[in-house]
């Protein structure tokens, strides 16, 4: 029996080995924006496809400042600002084809507009109005999902259902590192592993689930390594690094589209700001180390990459600021625009067809708003 087990183990371990991230997370540009010389075994993408993450990187920057600024004046409720995180929602975007679905989370509005929701229905959810905002069939993205992780079973669902239809589309499902402390975030992996369905887990590991850091939710070496035990084929990637985190993202897809199953990637990045708006950062974290990770800004990095590289103008550079300042303008103007809302849309869209009793209540909404009118 012992020579049997350990000819089982042997069998066992590369099938294992394979799933395994990288020791370190793959870099491909250093903070000081020069190629990086440690072999990982991606490839930088083609240039165009990095001018194109560039332009949209500044461009979610100025709507997140914009987002945050609308915030303080008081005509947003909340916003959830992901200024540092750019490179994660701008790759994860660019990843993906039309046909593909993302399904993300609170802070990842950058991406919502970066994919092509229209920024005043992005942000029409913070404000407290409407379900969603946005027609998600229309535009391929979920809700916003302000619980942590649960959208990951909606978007192994949606996975799981492209691969019985046969089609070839994938699935991108963010999650932040507080999230993966969720039963949630362990079902799914382990229902997309079983049924090998073709979705990509993105972990943006900010450092910390609202105040509570990375080591007081995980005892392992890295997220990452989280799903391997559940035979999921993970990887973990420097979230600031936008060449290489768009490199894995993009092995992470195929990987998917292929019909190998679903992949787990580990961004490991970090959170400028506060939690949200009403968030006191400066109660669990110095600002030392903000200043530390805000060094190794994102589009700092890239923009000194690719200017190095030859890669970048100037005429490319005011191109982006000219196109950010332009939606921030048209975003100022619009969100300010008051609607009156009809009180009966609040039965639409809450099952795909309506209850008796919802039926009812909403007949009766509709004779007191009769009467009142009257």
């Amino acid at each position: 029996m012992s020579a049997t087990a350990t000819a089982s183990e042997q069998g066992l371990r590369p099938a294992a080995t394979a799933l395994l991230p990288s020791a370190t997370p793959v870099r491909l540009v250093t903070e000081a924006g020069t190629a990086a010389t440690t072999p990982s075994g991606y490839q930088a993408p083609p240039a165009e496809r990095l001018r194109e993450a560039y332009r949209r990187m500044v461009v979610g920057r100025r709507f997140d400042q914009q987002a945050t600024a609308l915030t303080r004046q008081g005509r947003l409720a909340v916003y959830p600002s992901s200024r540092g995180q750019e490179a994660c929602q701008i790759a994860g975007v660019l990843a993906l084809r039309d046909g593909d679905w993302l399904f993300p989370t609170y802070r990842d509005t950058v991406a919502l507009v970066a994919r092509g929701v229209d920024p005043v229905e992005a942000l029409t959810l913070l404000r407290g109005d409407w379900h969603c905002g946005y027609d998600p069939t229309a535009v391929r993205v979920a809700p916003q999902c302000t619980p942590l992780a649960t959208q990951l079973l909606h978007a192994v669902g949606m996975a799981d259902a492209v691969r019985r239809k046969g089609e070839d589309g994938v699935v991108m499902a963010f999650v932040g590192d507080g999230g993966t402390s969720e039963g949630d975030f362990h079902e799914a992996l382990n229902f997309a592993a079983v049924f090998r369905s073709p979705v990509v887990f993105l972990i943006q590991n900010n450092q910390y689930a609202i105040s509570v850091p990375l080591a007081r939710q995980t005892a392992a070496p890295a997220l990452a390594y989280k799903g391997v035990g559940y035979g999921v084929r993970s990887e973990q990637v420097d979230g600031n690094d936008l060449v290489a985190v768009l490199s894995v993202l993009d092995a992470a897809v195929e990987h998917a589209r292929s019909g190998q199953g679903p992949f787990l990637v580990e961004a490991h990045t970090y959170r400028v700001d506060g939690h949200t708006n009403a968030d006191d950062p400066g109660r669990y974290r110095d600002e030392e180390e903000v200043r530390r990770w805000d060094a190794a800004d994102p589009l700092d990095r890239l923009e000194t990459y690719l200017r190095g590289a030859g890669l970048l103008g100037e005429q490319d550079v005011d191109s982006a600021r000219e196109a950010g300042d332009a939606l921030a303008v048209d975003l100022r103007a619009r969100i300010d625009v008051e609607e009156q809302p009809d009180p009966l849309e609040l039965f639409e869209h809450v099952y795909a067809e309506p209850t008796p009793q919802l039926r009812e209540q909403r007949d009766q909404l509709a004779a007191e708003s009769a009467d009142t009118e009257n």
